[in-house]
């Protein structure tokens, strides 16, 4: 005989249809009833999906320039100033005067809303940098004439990014060192536990700043450093699902069956273990992304000149006559932190099993 069909609903969750089984479409049920978490993940992903686009809303080139009835994408290709009826080979700089002339007089030039990279060096200002906010910058520039709001919208994304990458990496390895640990017991769990025991006892932001002084600095180069020590958030609370879950009947009936070690641990054991597991994920991404910016605040974070909130609080805090600049820091970081915050309530929530199974 067959197993058992196990009979699935259909639910819609962010405009997308899903079939989840009853319990996973309880869960469901029990995150869009945390309006302030379902809220927040949604604005949470516009913010995201946004940034993701960050080409498109905060660009130094144009998006679109049609010249002589021809077309062109200067924000995909680097086209010579000649291609306009200039005398340069070199690449069309938009925010000439001459250039833009010469555009204007056969065609016309379609903007991003923000016309700055976040490496572009602002020549517009009326007064020194760091100038306050105005008409063309909305946010202002900081104390390089870099525009605000264009560097908020690449460092967002790339501190989501860096988060994701590092949470996803740490998790994983989290989760198998604690599933050894709490299935095998024995000698294993108590050497890996006192290993965690010595290595959770470093400094762990003084051995960052220490290592990341003699690296060279780059995203992937801090992602390893810090996946050295963000890996044993999880380990603990999947040692103990699995410690507890070893010896329940089904796993005794698969053991008895012929089952190996590795099908009872990742296809048994695992699924209830990942249950409180994923409700600190959305903490752990948190996390994640406060270390990122507590490094670049004091330096020993991403490259010189990159992107990032860290850099725009330190900013801040060197140009207290500019207090654009700390404050659009703060609004920025605490939004964020606050809406992965609510976020994780929503999903702690959702896996309640007295709200689940009730």
């Amino acid at each position: 005989m067959g197993g058992a069909v196990v009979r699935r609903e259909r639910v819609r969750f962010l405009g997308i249809p899903l079939r989840l089984t009853p319990i996973g479409a309880r869960r469901l049920a029990n995150f869009e009833r945390n309006r302030r978490g379902a809220v927040s993940l949604r604005i949470f992903l516009l913010l995201f999906v946004a940034s993701l686009f960050a080409e498109l809303i905060a660009n130094d080139r144009p998006l679109l320039v049609r010249y002589d009835g021809a077309f062109y994408a200067p924000f995909l290709v680097a086209y010579p100033e000649t291609a306009f009826g200039g005398f340069f080979d070199t690449e069309a700089d938009y925010h000439d005067p001459e250039v833009r002339a010469l555009i204007e007089e056969k065609g016309w030039i379609l903007w991003p809303p923000v016309p700055y990279r976040w490496d572009t060096v602002a020549k517009d200002l009326r007064g020194p940098a760091p100038s306050p906010p105005d008409a063309r910058h909305w946010l202002g520039t900081d104390d390089q004439a870099r525009d605000v709001l264009a560097r908020v919208i690449y460092g967002f994304r790339i501190s989501v990014l860096f988060g994701l990458a590092l949470t996803l990496a740490s998790s994983l390895i989290g989760v198998v060192m604690g599933a050894v640990q709490g299935w095998f017991g024995g000698w294993v769990d108590l050497g890996l536990q006192r290993f965690l025991e010595i290595w959770g006892g470093l400094p762990v932001l003084y051995l960052l700043i220490i290592i990341a002084s003699f690296l060279t600095p780059g995203f992937w180069t801090l992602l390893g450093v810090m996946l050295l020590f963000s890996w044993m958030s999880l380990v603990d609370v999947v040692r103990a699902e699995f410690l507890r879950a070893r010896n329940f009947d089904f796993v005794r009936a698969a053991r008895a069956l012929g089952a190996s070690n590795a099908v009872l641990m990742f296809r048994h054991v695992l699924p209830n273990a990942m249950v409180s597991a994923l409700t600190f994920l959305p903490f752990v991404l948190n996390g994640s992304i406060t270390t990122l910016t507590s490094l670049d605040f004091l330096g020993f974070g991403l490259p010189p000149g990159s992107p990032s909130l860290g850099e725009l609080l330190s900013q801040g805090k060197n140009n207290l006559q500019a207090p654009w600049l700390g404050l659009t820091g703060f609004v920025v970081v605490a939004t964020m932190l606050s809406l992965l915050v609510f976020v994780g309530e929503a999903v702690r929530d959702a896996f309640d099993p007295r709200k689940t199974f009730r």
